[in-house]
C-alpha cells in the first residue's frame, strides 16, 4: 500500500470513496465529501492523503486548521478519515493517520484535535483535555494530540466549512 499526498486527479475518487465510507455510518451527516471538496476549495486542505492499493485509491484522511480560543494556534483538525467499506478494518484508516499526524509533526504543527471514538483514537496518543471544547459536543469524544507537550485552552472552531456541508 502506497500512501501519498492527494492529487488534482484524485478529487472525484477520493469524493466516492468518502461518500461510500460514511454512507452506512450512524453518526454521518451523509455530507462528508461534500465537507472534503468545501475545504479542497477554500484552500484549507493543510494536508489530504491518499491510500492507494495497485493503482487504486481505497481511503483518504484531510487535515485543516483550526483556530483555539479565537486564534490560530498551529493546530490542526483531522477528518474526515475514510477507507472503501470493501477495505475497512484492515489497517488502512490506521496508517492514514500514522502517515498524516507524522507530516503534520514536520510541518511545525502544535498538536491536532478531532471528533470521534476515545476508544479508537487513544491508540495514537489522543485524549480528551477539559480546556480544549468544541461547541455541542461532549467532552469525553472531543480529543486532542499536542505535539509538543502543550496543550492550549479555549473555544475550538474548524473552518467554516464544516457548518456549511454538514
Amino acid at each position: 500500500m502506497l500512501i501519498r499526498e492527494e492529487r488534482t486527479g484524485d478529487r472525484e475518487t477520493v469524493r466516492l470513496v468518502v461518500a461510500e465510507a460514511f454512507k452506512e455510518h450512524p453518526h454521518s451527516s451523509q455530507r462528508e465529501h461534500h465537507l472534503v471538496d468545501a475545504l479542497r476549495d477554500a484552500g484549507a486542505l493543510t494536508l489530504a492523503l491518499v491510500a492507494e492499493e495497485n493503482g487504486e485509491v481505497v481511503g483518504h484522511v484531510a487535515f485543516s486548521p483550526v483556530r483555539i480560543g479565537g486564534v490560530v494556534e498551529q493546530w490542526y483538525g483531522l477528518g474526515p478519515v475514510a477507507v472503501r467499506p470493501d477495505r475497512q478494518r484492515q489497517g488502512i484508516g490506521t496508517a492514514l493517520i500514522r502517515e498524516g499526524l507524522k507530516r503534520l509533526k514536520s510541518l511545525q504543527a502544535a498538536g491536532c484535535v478531532l471528533l470521534g471514538e476515545p476508544d479508537y483514537y487513544g491508540r495514537f496518543g489522543f485524549a480528551a483535555y477539559p480546556q480544549l471544547r468544541l461547541e455541542g459536543v461532549p467532552p469525553e469524544f472531543f480529543l486532542a494530540l499536542p505535539f509538543n507537550g502543550t496543550v492550549p485552552a479555549g473555544t475550538v472552531e474548524y473552518h467554516p466549512a464544516f457548518s456549511e456541508a454538514g
